[in-house]
């Protein structure tokens, strides 16, 4: 008899700690924005480098950090894909540019926090000559369809 009763005070335990997150999809354009929102497939240029293709026009991607570039990957391969991304990219004259992780900033919700529901963007200073840098956004949590900042080219 106390076989049957410890396996019942087991299972009740087992799913009142199981997680209650809800897998219901939201229309608002709020909740639409957070998380995976990647429409176009990533093409590799190669394994170090994303083929960039579309430009954006607007001009707060990647430079706000309400509208950082959502490289995604998190813990496999979210800095790997930073790297991918800013190495695909080319000064507005198609100058070759160098790159350097200035930090973690700005706090944002997601679902694809590693610790609940919460990441921090990474700020990039982007250079090409000596007197050209522009900081950019990168978020490693999310997907998004990757697009060429304002005022750069990408390697073809």
């Amino acid at each position: 008899m106390k076989k049957p009763s410890l396996l019942i005070i087991c299972l009740t335990f087992l799913f009142a700690c199981a997680s209650n997150k809800s897998n219901v999809v939201s229309d608002s354009s709020e909740e639409r924005s957070l998380g995976d929102t990647r429409q176009i497939p990533v093409a590799y240029l190669n394994a170090n480098t994303f083929l960039l293709t579309e430009m954006s026009d607007d001009k707060t991607y990647g430079y706000k950090e309400s509208n950082p570039i959502n490289v995604g990957g998190v813990i496999e391969n979210g800095a790997r894909n930073q790297q991918r991304f800013l190495n695909a990219l080319l000064g507005p004259h198609g100058e070759e540019v160098g790159y350097y992780r200035l930090g973690s900033c700005c706090s944002f919700k997601t679902p694809n926090g590693l610790m609940g529901d919460s990441g921090l963007l990474d700020l990039y200073r982007v250079y090409w000559g000596t007197k050209d840098t522009v900081n950019l956004y990168l978020n490693l949590y999310d997907e998004g369809d990757l697009k060429i900042p304002v005022g750069f080219k990408s390697k073809k």
